[in-house]
């Protein structure tokens, strides 16, 4: 999916996230309700999310120049470990003002909870159909879709709590569903942060085994050994390798390089290679021997 797409489908999430927003954080003052405004601030962070994705869809479609010779590629990784830790800090403070509230519950009206819950479920599930839509493989988007999501199963706990405080007068269950809240931004900064932090680190791709890389171009017949091999990713379906061949002497080089760019290709879909192939060199005996000969 081309960026204009997925930037499209951003923007419309956008401005549902937003519009929404302003009339949670009133329903929540106007109702005392903690996991209202959490939801509220959980929306802010969406909307942060997405216009931050917006931006690094953009950064990144631009083409390399100058000293950037991968042009902006890793703006969408940085846009990942930013919304992993803004989640991760606004979760950890949900909990502590969740865990005071449970000591000290304030009053709750759950009508009014339980309604704009109803509306913010019906909100996110249209944001998350749209995003569900984009490219996903892209770390950008992901980060806004987990975002979005996280904040669908928020507002169904908010639901279930202002239900709670309706039928039965428990006002904890306020408090209850702000954790169930943060809990779930914990999970989903844990899941980004680990994610980026893996092409960060160039750590090879998850779904790729730099051992069975290597075992599959040490197999080629012309091939004596595979070192200094590296995998990483500089973003969304952009995996790279480099790595030093040597081959058999009396072998063509070059015509080696291509089968094996071409096994890379075919097998784990790794375009951007940098192979260095060159002779094994026989032992310095040999060499020796060698000139002996061809000295007489």
């Amino acid at each position: 999916m081309s960026a204009h797409a997925n930037g499209r489908r951003l923007g419309f999430a956008l401005g549902l996230i937003l519009s929404f927003m302003v009339a949670e954080v009133t329903a929540g003052i106007v109702a005392h309700s903690l996991a209202l405004l959490s939801d509220a601030a959980h929306m802010l962070t969406d909307a942060g999310a997405i216009g931050l994705s917006l931006l690094a869809l953009w950064l990144a479609a631009r083409p390399p120049s100058g000293s950037m010779t991968y042009g902006l590629r890793r703006a969408e990784i940085l846009s990942a470990q930013a919304n992993g830790a803004l989640l991760l800090v606004l979760g950890g403070l949900i909990v502590y003002e969740a865990i005071h509230r449970l000591v000290s519950p304030p009053d709750v009206q759950g009508w009014t909870v339980l309604i704009v819950a109803i509306a913010g479920i019906v909100v996110n599930l249209v944001a998350t159909w749209q995003l569900a839509k984009a490219d996903r493989e892209n770390m950008a988007v992901e980060g806004s879709f987990q975002h979005i999501l996280t904040d669908l199963y928020a507002f169904i706990g908010t639901a279930i709590a202002g239900a709670i405080i309706v039928t039965t007068g428990y006002v904890r269950a306020d408090p209850i569903a702000s954790l169930f809240v943060a809990a779930l931004m914990l999970r989903a900064s844990y899941g980004l942060l680990k994610d980026s932090g893996r092409v960060l680190l160039e750590m090879a791709p998850a779904r790729m085994s730099a051992e069975e890389i290597g075992q599959a171009l040490a197999a080629h017949s012309a091939v004596r050994d595979v070192h200094d091999l590296h995998v990483w990713e500089i973003g969304t379906d952009l995996p790279a390798l480099s790595a030093h061949v040597l081959v058999s002497r009396g072998v063509d080089c070059h015509a080696v390089r291509l089968e094996l760019e071409q096994l890379l290709h075919e097998r784990f879909e790794i375009e951007h290679t940098t192979l260095q192939v060159d002779h094994v060199r026989e032992s310095p005996l040999v060499e020796l021997r060698k000139l002996s000969d061809s000295g007489r």
